[in-house]
């Protein structure tokens, strides 16, 4: 009695398995030209997970004598109600006879067993051919020489390319220098004048100024031995605005006769003694040191010295920058100018050889 039950409750576990396993073979089309191809798709409806493994075909490889595979192709799977899902895999199949054939069910293996599909039919139709009008088909040619070779045109083929690129870039570089206007730089010629000149021109000041007969002797003094200093400071080259009085003439003194310097001595001590121990002068005396100053200016001037200064204007960081950009732009454009003239004059060359 355990065995009759036993079997059949195994007999009922194997027919529910069988029912959850479905395969089903579909083609696209019944009937077929030599030579045209159709899909055949097969189709598996099994549990989630299931291992199936479809019939596979090497290619060209008969699925029935005169029915060749041409390829294989699988469709994701499906997932279906009930913790189902189908599987496809579509077949491409030719034929070159004219006939009717029977396809073979597909063999579809789950989980290690075996079911197979339905079997299916192709018709293949040939094509009519008239044969009583031979003249309107064209037979067989004859196997005809390349006019080139591709070995001859390749190197001209890749050198355009590379023309094409350097005109692309060219233009690019172009557009690039154009946008950076260039920096202008105005060289300005500075006329100077000599310390002489400069002091002469201060001390016709003091004069337009009547400031010989100005009760402000310390303010009359204070400008004219600040011309003096000016003087000697540019004419003999130190720092006499810096100086004392008397240091002034020590250093003259060692560069100049000693008696031509006694009147400006004279003047720098009046001066002194107007400014810091509040001496007045008559004025006669403002203009007898006014008179000293001049001939020692015209004394010890030096004439023919270049009174013109070339005068070049700073440039800011971001002006040294578009200065150098520039100039690399337009290197850069001249080599891609020869390069690509080069490249042209070769490729024209040669494609008037090889047509030739």
């Amino acid at each position: 009695m355990r065995k009759i039950l036993f079997f059949i409750i195994s007999l009922v576990v194997a027919l529910h398995a069988a029912a959850k396993v479905s395969v089903e073979a579909r083609i696209d089309s019944m009937a077929i030209f030599i030579g045209q191809q159709v899909n055949v798709t097969v189709s598996v409806v099994a549990d989630a997970g299931a291992n199936i493994t479809f019939p596979r075909f090497e290619p060209r490889q008969m699925i029935t004598p005169g029915v060749e595979v041409l390829a294989m192709n699988d469709i994701p799977s499906e997932e279906m109600d009930g913790n189902m899902t189908c599987s496809r895999r579509v077949y491409r199949l030719t034929s070159f006879d004219e006939q009717l054939y029977y396809l073979p069910p597909f063999a579809v293996k789950v989980n290690g067993k075996e079911y197979k599909s339905k079997s299916l039919a192709l018709k293949v139709v040939g094509i009519e051919i008239d044969s009583t009008n031979v003249d309107f088909y064209f037979g067989p040619k004859g196997v005809q020489d390349n006019p080139f070779q591709w070995s001859e045109w390749e190197p001209i083929f890749w050198l355009s390319f590379v023309l094409l690129l350097l005109i692309a870039a060219g233009y690019y570089f172009y557009l690039c220098l154009r946008d950076k206007k260039p920096i202008k730089i105005s060289i300005k010629v500075v006329k100077k004048l000599l310390p002489h000149q400069k002091a002469m021109k201060s001390i016709e000041e003091i004069k337009a100024g009547k400031m010989v007969t100005s009760e402000n002797q310390k303010e009359y003094y204070t400008r004219l031995t600040e011309t003096l200093r000016k003087y000697i400071q540019e004419r003999y080259g130190f720092n006499a605005m810096e100086m004392t009085s008397s240091e002034i003439i020590e250093r003259l003194m060692a560069l100049q006769d000693a008696k031509a310097l006694d009147e400006l001595r004279t003047l720098f001590q009046t001066a002194d003694l107007v400014k810091f121990a509040k001496y007045s002068t008559l004025i006669n005396e403002n203009d007898m040191n006014l008179v000293n100053a001049i001939e020692f200016i015209n004394s010890t001037k030096i004439e023919n010295v270049p009174t013109e200064d070339v005068v070049k204007p700073q440039l800011s960081e971001g002006e040294k920058q578009t200065v150098k950009m520039r100039r690399g732009l337009k290197i850069v454009l001249t080599f891609i100018t020869v390069s690509g003239l080069a490249i042209f004059v070769y490729v024209v060359y040669n494609i008037v050889l090889l047509l030739s």
